[in-house]
């Protein structure tokens, strides 16, 4: 959202309000509060027709301020809030002043700010600037009939962002503008499925804007030194996370926002699917998985995409017995194999479900603000949408899944949970424009916590694809409807690598793009990469992802990384444990592992697979990469080279390799990255 226009004016038709001077500071047993005036006073009449904003420090875990900035503050609180940890407090957080300063202290980081004189306040850790809100960085703004908030926080020189959810485009977001509203929109473009009001900077610090609704962020690109973050109404609320590093910003933050559920063993394993509109019955279905079985490709996931269930009537829940005549005899046959189940679902109810009369009835659906039942043709005929809101809707829904598991389904694809409209009523009151980018948390949840129930703990995992900040709590996440070609897969991976610095732990994409089919070459190339992800699932649109589909040597490619990805399971899952424990996704960029290396900052056609192996993506037909090794010793995991970094290598590849190697120092307590052939 632009409000200014240049540094002296604003924006056409918009009217700006600042904290100008600091008026009043006031030392509260937890927290810091602090009344900033709209303009300077020079004799009593200047206190007519004013205006305050007030903001209070306080911190609920050291190293972590939170600031809450507000205009009118009478103004009652929507619904939903994030489900922070809003209870947690830092008892030995200190406030005090002096004759010009006040400050609050919470481990080593601090907040600072005048007691008079121009409006500011710094955030140092140990001693020394981090970032700062500078005068004129807070303001209240009126534009187009409505009113919004933001505050702006400095950036340094070389200061690099990354974060805010799955987005495509370069992987620093300095420069661009990122909306915080979350859109069915494919991976091309900058709308993003997975939007998350949460970034972290190469300084190593972090901020949550605490809004789960639309939060504008203008990243060093309306003000070029500056990060703006905006919402509409009289308060801001965010928090900031001291570090150092961006490791201890993603400990820090999952602490307050949830820590990524740890997955089954299982779900690591490779996923097959029957992809989204090709012909399948049982017979396909079990040629399949007994064809990949003879070639020496275990299948540990089979997964029944939308035709499982009639044509038109999404959500059923009921299977198409034209083509499953017997589901629970066929899914205890694919269980006999080792095979889990996963199922297609959706919260959306089509009119031909025989469950929308039953929705209807119970006010299990969303309402228009008529009261009538919310519908819509886009995607199913006159569907309506589960309201989660409701916790008697929940159960329902929970209910009809609950007689899938019974019948032998181990999990859940639940697509879907972006297209959430703003002109309908929720059951809680929930506000709207609030509820759009959160309502993919309540369905994730719902859908987590009776596979948790059922399946019992450490055995509940999802393959979701809409997100807001918290959800990292029911993995697992995959990259949403990207292509069949080398960009697509170039920009799937900086998509996952930016969910993956948002505090996601476990992430997927769909192998050789969803759109389109691949070429030969593309498949054999993004089989590499999939397998070397924490999740890997092969999926498509309209054509199967059979090996054999491409050629023959596809069928080998996929057999050796299988057996690579099965070979390293134990540092892949010691990895999981990390992302479990402390936040740090099991991909991780590279600036995350190596943040004192500059050049590291900007890289993202690499990755780290865990701390200690580097993954470098084939992305070209003449089989050519070039991709940088970090300071240290290096093994190849697959040739047994060893070289020494920095510096960068530009290699051809053939397809049963890939720039692989092992930090030989990081890697020595797990023996299976000592080499494998």
């Amino acid at each position: 959202m632009k409000f200014d226009k240049g540094t002296w004016d604003l924006q056409p038709g918009t009217q700006a309000i600042y904290p100008i001077i600091v008026q009043g500071v006031q030392l509260e047993s937890d927290a810091l509060l602090v009344t900033g005036y709209h303009r300077h006073v020079s004799e009593r009449s200047d206190y007519l027709n004013g205006a305050i904003i007030t903001a209070r420090f306080s911190s609920p875990m050291p190293g972590v301020i939170r600031v809450q900035l507000t205009h009118f503050k009478g103004r009652r609180e929507r619904l939903p809030v994030f489900d922070l940890d809003y209870d947690r407090t830092n008892p030995q957080a200190e406030t005090g002043r002096d004759e010009s300063h006040a400050w609050l202290h919470t481990g080593g980081l601090s907040l600072v700010i005048p007691t008079q004189g121009d409006w500011s306040y710094t955030f140092e850790r140990d001693g020394q600037p981090v970032t700062r809100s500078e005068n004129k960085a807070v303001g209240l703004f009126t534009q187009n009939d409505k009113t919004y908030l933001r505050d702006q926080l400095s950036l340094g020189v070389g200061e690099a962002v990354y974060g805010l959810g799955e987005h495509f485009g370069p992987l620093i977001k300095n420069g661009q503008t990122v909306e915080i509203w979350n859109e069915d929109g494919g991976t091309n473009s900058e709308y993003a499925y997975k939007n998350i009001p949460f970034y972290l900077t190469s300084q190593g610090y972090g901020v949550l804007v605490n809004h789960p609704g639309h939060v504008s962020f203008e990243v060093g690109s309306h003000h070029v030194s500056r990060v703006q973050f905006s919402v509409e109404g009289h308060s801001l609320d965010y928090y900031l996370f001291g570090g150092p590093t961006m490791k201890d910003v993603l400990d820090q933050y999952t602490a307050l926002s949830g820590r990524p559920a740890l997955p089954p063993d299982w779900s690591f394993g490779l996923w097959l699917s029957t992809s989204f509109t090709t012909n399948y019955n049982e017979q396909d279905i079990l040629a399949n998985i007994n064809r990949m079985e003879a070639l020496g490709i275990p299948i540990s996931v089979f997964h029944f995409d939308c035709f499982w269930m009639r044509e038109l009537t999404w959500c059923s829940f009921l299977w198409d017995e034209r083509n499953f005549p017997d589901p629970a005899g066929m899914l205890q046959r694919i269980k006999a194999k080792g095979v889990k189940i996963c199922l297609w679902i959706n919260p959306y109810i089509a009119e031909a479900s025989p469950l929308f009369d039953e929705g209807m009835a119970g006010s299990y659906l969303l309402k228009t603000v008529d009261g009538d039942v919310y519908q819509d043709d886009r995607w199913q005929p006159g569907m309506g949408i589960v309201d989660f809101t409701n916790p008697d809707a929940c159960v329902w829904f929970q209910e009809k899944l609950r007689a899938l598991i019974d019948m032998g389904v181990d999990t859940f694809k639940t697509d879907f949970g972006e297209r959430i409209p703003l002109n309908v009523r929720y059951h809680n009151g929930a506000d709207p424009e609030r509820m759009h980018n959160y309502y993919a948390y309540l369905y994730n949840q719902t859908v987590f916590d009776l596979l948790r129930e059922t399946q019992g703990e450490g055995q509940a995992v999802v393959f979701a694809r809409a997100a807001t900040s918290g959800g990292q709590k029911f993995p697992v996440h995959w990259g949403g409807d990207n292509s069949s070609t080398y960009p697509s897969m170039a920009e799937t991976l900086r998509g996952g690598l930016s969910l993956c610095l948002s505090g996601f732990g476990f992430w997927s994409h769909d192998i050789s793009g969803f759109i389109g089919t691949a070429t030969p070459d593309l498949y054999k190339r993004w089989v590499a990469f999939g397998l070397l992800s924490s999740h890997s699932r092969l999926h498509g649109s309209h054509s199967i992802r059979m090996p054999w589909i491409f050629d023959d040597e596809a069928v080998d490619v996929l057999r050796f990384f299988n057996r690579l990805k099965t070979y390293i399971m134990p540092y892949i899952l010691d990895m999981a444990h990390e992302a479990h424990d402390h936040g740090w996704p099991v991909m991780r960029a590279m600036q995350l592992e190596f943040p004192d290396d500059p050049t590291s900052r900007y890289l993202d056609t690499q990755y780290m697979l865990g701390s200690a192996l580097l993954v470098a993506p084939v992305f070209a037909e003449n089989h050519e990469v070039s991709y940088y090794l970090p300071t240290g010793e290096w093994r190849h995991l697959l040739t047994g080279e060893v070289v020494q970094g920095p510096g960068w290598r530009t290699e051809i590849y053939d397809y049963f390799s890939l720039p692989l190697w092992v930090h030989v120092e990081r890697g020595k307590q797990w023996p299976c990255l000592e080499g494998f052939s």
